[in-house]
């Protein structure tokens, strides 16, 4: 079925666009696009769909999320082994303590229609897209979701990997901003951004963090989550927390992870500390006074506070684990 570019639907986006939905399936969107994105995304460790031990592993991980690979990590002749391999696990595993994300192939290439309608039938937190170049391939998805009957709960995330897709990086904060898109977080392809551009990688990222700073300034304009790329040093945990720490720095949400090793180092650059938890509990509970229901903006210890400021806590307490983990120092 050939949609924008070669994708899944033959409908125009404005079909589903924002205005020609009922008012009921809209707050149903909004309210899963604020929940997910309140989540905590601290740690995101990639497991490929077609390694039987990780599958096995992976409930009892201690990563806040997972990836349950697809594409690059299966390799060509083990992609409908591996497809077969996710529904079982699904399957058995239909509630878990982590959101649960699987990565696809490309939409215009021969596995991606096939990966998107295994992981339609998993009923994941998300499906990943990798090779998104602009808003039209994330149209294509979502317009296949949408045909398919997918819970609107089922959000997608995009791999920000190419030279296009960061030129296109306006337009998909803007169709982020759109709840029909579906779309609440950025993935950051660091390899495939290194490889394609030739940029040159050291140590520190000299080169790549004007980059990733374009990311983050996207994410935040259009209200989604942004993962920091993953780092090759699995051996090397003191290089990994280094760089987890200037992700941090440079704004990111969270790091994606390539061994359960890195999931410690992790957690530990993203969590807030234990001053900046407790503030942003205490604007939690001022907004929360019946005195201040529905006020835009309350005076709280001298200072005004508006409810951007509490979207932030919102935010930073989803990072510390909605609170119930104690933070880091």
């Amino acid at each position: 079925m050939p949609g924008h570019e070669g994708g899944l639907v033959p409908q125009a986006m404005c079909r589903f666009s924002a205005a020609g939905l009922a008012v009921d399936r809209k707050a149903r969107l909004d309210q899963a696009m604020t929940t997910s994105i309140h989540r905590p995304r601290r740690t995101v460790l990639y497991v490929p769909a077609s390694n039987a031990k990780a599958l096995a592993k992976a409930p009892a991980l201690a990563a806040d999320a997972v990836i349950f690979d697809l594409e690059d990590a299966v390799a060509p002749g083990e992609k409908e082994a591996a497809r077969e391999a996710l529904r079982q696990h699904f399957r058995e595993h239909r509630q878990a303590a982590q959101e649960r994300i699987i990565r696809i192939n490309a939409l215009s290439g021969e596995w991606g229609a096939e990966d998107l309608l295994a992981a339609r039938a998993c009923r994941p937190d998300a499906i990943l897209l990798p090779k998104i170049d602009g808003p039209e391939g994330v149209l294509d998805a979502a317009d296949a979701l949408t045909e398919t009957d997918a819970p609107d709960a089922i959000r997608l995330w995009i791999m920000i990997e190419t030279p296009r897709s960061l030129l296109n990086l306006p337009a998909l904060a803007d169709l982020a901003r759109q709840p029909t898109a579906r779309l609440d977080c950025f993935v950051a392809g660091t390899n495939d951004l290194v490889k394609d551009t030739g940029i040159a990688m050291s140590p520190d990222r000299e080169f790549l963090r004007p980059l990733l700073l374009q990311m983050v300034l996207a994410a935040r304009a259009g209200g989604v989550t942004v993962l920091d790329g993953v780092s090759n040093q699995f051996r090397d945990l003191d290089a990994f927390a280094a760089e987890c720490a200037q992700g941090a720095r440079l704004g990111f949400d969270g790091k994606t992870l390539i061994h359960p090793a890195q999931i410690d180092p992790a957690r530990s650059a993203f969590s807030p500390s234990i001053e900046a938890v407790e503030e942003a509990l205490a604007i939690r509970a001022a907004f929360a006074e019946p005195a201040n229901a529905g006020k835009g903006v309350i005076s709280m210890d001298g200072r005004m506070v508006e409810r951007l400021h509490l979207d932030q806590a919102e935010r930073l307490l989803a990072r510390a684990g909605h609170a119930t983990e104690t933070p880091q120092e």
